[in-house]
């Protein structure tokens, strides 16, 4: 398995791994930290969410990566600017200083392509990203749950040890918890 990570401006194979089943449902689709406004987040119902997203898809910087296993896409990290999601106005998840730091809070990977180091391979290039738009550092807000298990439905914001052998250190405590587990403010200079 060689697995590539590409810019996520394909909005059909971002659809695939974070879009709802049926088109009018109000899922996620990984919006509710990238939008800065949560009113715009309610505002989006139904299909408005997937136009909001494939307007995202066209954008520079595009709203994340994604992982491919030959042409079949299997995985998807969130990444971009902090100052431009929820994270710039969080009051659980504080800032360590002023720098123009980006932000990774999704990792998604596809059933049937788990357990294979796929979201190492989406962090890398989520790092890759910030850097290739001079981001001078990337942060992100895994769970510490100390190797105990993770409902699926929580394992998006990845885990202190993924972090961590990505080369991200501990910058801060956060006062967010995400299934029981505390958050940390991992971070990862790029200068």
């Amino acid at each position: 398995m060689a697995i590539e990570v590409r810019p996520a401006s394909v909005y059909e194979d971002v659809k695939a791994v974070v879009g709802p089943k049926r088109p009018d449902a109000n899922v996620c689709f990984c919006l509710s930290y990238r939008l800065m406004s949560s009113k715009e987040n309610i505002a989006l119902k139904g299909p408005a969410r997937g136009e909001r997203v494939q307007q995202l898809c066209r954008e520079d910087p595009p709203p994340g990566v994604l992982a491919y296993d030959g042409d079949e896409v299997v995985g998807w990290a969130a990444v971009h600017p902090r100052a431009d999601t929820s994270f710039a106005h969080n009051r659980r998840i504080l800032h360590v200083d002023d720098l123009d730091v980006w932000s990774v809070w999704c990792i998604r990977v596809r059933p049937g392509h788990r357990g294979e180091g796929i979201s190492h391979h989406l962090l890398a290039g989520a790092v890759e990203l910030a850097r290739d738009h001079g981001a001078p550092a990337i942060e992100g807000y895994p769970l510490d749950n100390k190797g105990a298990k993770i409902d699926l439905t929580m394992a998006y914001a990845g885990t202190r040890s993924l972090f961590e052998q990505a080369g991200f250190t501990k910058a801060a405590d956060t006062d967010s918890v995400l299934n029981g587990f505390p958050r940390v403010l991992m971070r990862l200079d790029l200068r």
